[in-house]
């Protein structure tokens, strides 16, 4: 049998995706319930994470042991790769003691080298250039906040990142209208832009890039922004945050959107730099929801891959 990965949300059909995010509001109301639901029992997943996390490691391992499995983070600094061990041979090994492993690693070319030697599902738990898992647990906050995905406009303000990249694939599969407002330079790939569109053009998406964030925001139903300076690019950090200073998400923004707006944000935040702590804090932010959610759709996605 083929083995099921989740790399990017293009991996997704667009039933594949809304189907998750079903399941995993059926599992989020089964856990406030006090229901217990154990299907995973025997299973144990790896988290192989060569960047640091809180959201996800945290989701992942808790989704796990809420399915009665078990997870097991794993170093690649105590692993044989630190010792010239290939990635193909650890990831032959590995899928024989685990039934699934979450990667965090930089290059997207790494991750898609562990997928091609594994023999169990392997989830982009992110790379430089995808974060998919976080973006399905926003689609799943966004739907819970309007009741529907489509037609909704989204305003992404700031860095074409990882993250932006999964929100340009996550709207596109689900009828979004996408606008990202990015300093020159440092708009989204170009070839991720390309794909979706194509995707877009079956779901009547529409995804424009722009540098004015006013112009982006405007009118929308979502504003949506993420760190200035993501890990590894430290030494950026300087120019990135001056090329950056206008594209804060603060009450000035906030107010040429509607005013049923919600603002989101992946965390961590930098209170004060890309968005102001008012706002982070506000009545329209559902950031909170948003982090909660990671735990629910952890689950749907274990599920799928596991048991499906």
């Amino acid at each position: 049998m083929k083995v099921r990965h989740l790399l990017t949300l293009l991996d997704l059909t667009p039933g594949d995706l809304i189907g998750l995010l079903d399941r995993a509001d059926r599992l989020k109301a089964q856990h406030r319930s006090g229901g217990s639901h154990r299907p995973l029992t025997g299973k144990t997943l790896g988290l192989l994470f060569e960047k640091a996390s809180t959201r996800t490691r945290v989701s992942f391992e808790a989704a796990m042991n809420q399915l009665g499995g078990s997870g097991l983070t794993l170093s690649a600094a105590d692993l044989q790769l630190k010792r010239g061990e290939t990635v193909a041979d650890t990831a032959r090994v590995l899928s024989r003691y685990l039934d699934a492993l979450v990667i965090r690693t930089f290059g997207h070319d790494h991750l898609e080298a562990w997928a091609a030697a594994a023999t169990i599902p392997v989830v982009n738990g992110l790379t430089d250039l995808h974060h998919p898992c976080q973006v399905l647990g926003d689609l799943m906050t966004i739907r819970e906040r309007f009741g529907a995905l489509k037609g909704l406009k989204l305003a992404y303000i700031g860095d074409g990142n990882n993250v932006a990249h999964s929100l340009i694939e996550g709207a596109a599969k689900t009828g979004i209208e996408i606008h990202l407002a990015c300093p020159k330079g440092y708009g989204p790939n170009p070839r991720i832009v390309e794909a979706s569109r194509i995707v877009a053009k079956q779901t009547g998406a529409q995804i424009e890039t722009m540098e004015e964030p006013r112009k982006a925001a405007r009118d929308a139903d979502i504003l949506y922004t993420d760190v200035w300076v993501s890990m590894g690019q430290e030494k950026e950090a300087k120019s990135r945050l001056k090329k950056f200073k206008p594209y804060q998400i603060n009450d000035k923004l906030l107010s040429v959107a509607r005013p049923s707006a919600v603002v989101m944000h992946c965390l961590p935040a930098h209170r004060g730099m890309e968005i102001t702590a008012e706002v982070l804090d506000g009545k329209q932010s559902i950031v909170w929801d948003q982090a909660g959610n990671r735990l629910h759709i952890q689950k749907a996605i274990l599920e799928w891959l596991l048991i499906s």
